[in-house]
């Protein structure tokens, strides 16, 4: 009723002009309140404990404390016109979790990199997420209802841990300098300022290490180790992600230091899918058309096989 009223008056004492303007600001209004938000890495710890104690000693936990204090960082947020670290949108958007204890609130800092930065903002997922089925647990959940809700929770968002290219594009995004908000003259600041940029990321030897958090069933108080055989297909799928990032941003910025670190990531990214082409020849049509539609593709097509023989010994020496 009283969007009604509010309406009748708009149409009374406006232009037809202004009132379709009212109208888009009240769809703008919806459509932001509407965007997925993170709720913190503690919401996640309820069920998840042993992979948080995993995470709460990882540089990405401990970071949240100490980085902004370097002469480096003040360094950086200063040349891209910042104050301070913790209050400049464009560092946030890498180095922190931004939280909303529900839609329209206002957001704060609640940790460092963390769960949301890698799987996704859990507002619209985490529901989803943690519905077993009536009277059901992890342990006793139907398959076709464990189908439904992995499904359902990726619809709503949730980057699952076997969504490999995905995972991998994430991590891309800050580690790749690909993330949206950045334009080239912040890049060219950034760089001019020292910001490290790594054309050798890995996503094996960067999520097998101190960050590894893989309890998984029958022995969930393991923290598991993956066989050669998946991190060869993990170390494969992360070569594709990097393609993408690096051939879809390269344009971003004419600085020299940011273009040699993409031309690299080109280079190794393509040398290594090439490496794999006799096992698996789908990788042909995604070398043609590097596109993060085609990198899903890619990596659907190559689950279940053993890309081992071509690409272990490219593997970090300390998970052989």
């Amino acid at each position: 009723m009283l969007i009604k009223v509010f309406f009748q008056y708009l149409q009374k004492t406006v232009t037809l002009g202004l009132f379709l303007g009212a109208l888009g600001l009240v769809f703008v209004s919806i459509t932001a309140s509407a965007k997925p938000f993170n709720l913190g890495p503690g919401k996640c710890m309820e069920c998840h404990k042993s992979e948080y104690g995993v995470w709460e000693k990882t540089k990405h936990a401990t970071s949240y404390k100490k980085v902004h204090k370097s002469k480096a960082a003040k360094a950086i947020v200063k040349a891209v016109g910042g104050k301070r670290m913790k209050k400049t949108e464009l560092c946030m958007s890498c180095h922190y979790t931004q939280t909303l204890k529900k839609a329209g609130a206002k957001p704060k800092l609640a940790a460092g990199i963390s769960c949301e930065s890698c799987h996704g903002p859990s507002s619209e997922w985490i529901t989803i997420h943690n519905n077993y089925g009536k009277g059901k647990t992890v342990k006793t959940e139907d398959a076709a209802h464990k189908a439904e809700r992995i499904k359902s929770a990726t619809a709503a968002g949730m980057i699952w841990p076997s969504a490999l290219y995905d995972i991998a594009a994430n991590c891309n995004s800050c580690h790749g300098f690909s993330k949206q908000v950045l334009t080239s003259e912040n890049i060219s600041a950034m760089m001019d300022a020292k910001h490290p940029i790594n054309p050798d990321f890995e996503i094996v030897a960067y999520s097998q290490g101190t960050v590894r958090h893989r309890f998984y069933p029958p022995n969930v108080t393991e923290n598991q180790k993956m066989s050669i055989t998946d991190m060869s297909r993990m170390f494969v799928i992360g070569q594709a992600a990097t393609l993408v990032s690096a051939t879809e941003n390269i344009a971003k910025s004419d600085h020299a230091v940011y273009k040699a670190a993409q031309e690299k990531r080109i280079a190794t990214a393509t040398a290594v899918l090439k490496s794999v082409q006799s096992l698996a020849p789908e990788v042909g049509a995604f070398l043609v058309t590097p596109t993060t539609e085609n990198g899903r593709a890619f990596a659907a097509a190559i689950v279940g096989k053993d890309l081992s023989s071509a690409v272990s010994g490219l593997l970090p020496s300390k998970f052989k």
